[in-house]
């Protein structure tokens, strides 16, 4: 009869290096404290890394800088597969996605349908807020980090530079997406996105 540990282990070793796991990955393998002693003495044993409070990773390591941990965009994507929520990001977030800005953000927010909390990953923190269902409604990738992005820079504080910036982004959208995106946006972000049109 195999320990909880050891079938964990072998679990693990299939798996892809750098990919995130989660103690929910092996619940069929033992209780939810078997599952998390066992996870708790391969991290001793640094068969895995714990990324943050409940996530670890089988590390990479590169010859240059040794072991690779996950960023934490990586990190709250894959928070989110796992609780299929849907998530946006917000602020100086969206503002470096867009390449609007060049400053990585130490804490990434992200608007979501789930459950509301905060992850510290490394030096950076990465907080899931509560949102209406409209908010998350937008259905392009690039339109629904533009009107987040606005947002952030607030009405009337665009420059010329960053308005031609976003409306070359928007002309790459779907067209389709983008004349849904436009609808619920504020009324001044919409003025500002059908110039991509």
């Amino acid at each position: 009869m195999k320990s909880v540990e050891a079938k964990i282990a072998e679990k693990i070793k299939k798996i892809p290096k750098g990919k995130l796991i989660f103690p929910e990955d092996f619940q069929e393998l033992g209780t939810s404290e078997a599952v998390r002693l066992a996870l708790h003495r391969l991290e001793k044993e640094t068969t895995i890394t714990r990324v943050a409070q409940g996530i670890y990773v089988r590390p990479k390591t590169s010859k240059y800088i040794g072991k690779l941990t996950p960023s934490a965009e990586e990190v709250a994507e894959a928070i989110a597969k796992r609780d299929r929520i849907r998530t946006l990001p917000t602020g100086s977030y969206a503002l470096n996605a867009l390449g609007l800005s060049t400053q990585v953000p130490m804490k990434i927010v992200l608007l979501t349908d789930g459950s509301p909390r905060e992850i510290k990953v490394g030096k950076r923190t990465i907080k899931f807020k509560k949102t209406t269902p409209k908010n998350l409604s937008a259905k392009g990738a690039i339109s629904k980090l533009v009107i987040q992005a606005l947002k952030e820079i607030g009405l009337n504080n665009q420059t010329p530079t960053e308005e031609e910036r976003i409306i070359e982004l928007l002309k790459k959208e779907d067209p389709k997406n983008l004349i849904h995106d436009i609808k619920i946006a504020p009324v001044w972000i919409q003025k500002i996105m059908q110039k991509a049109l």
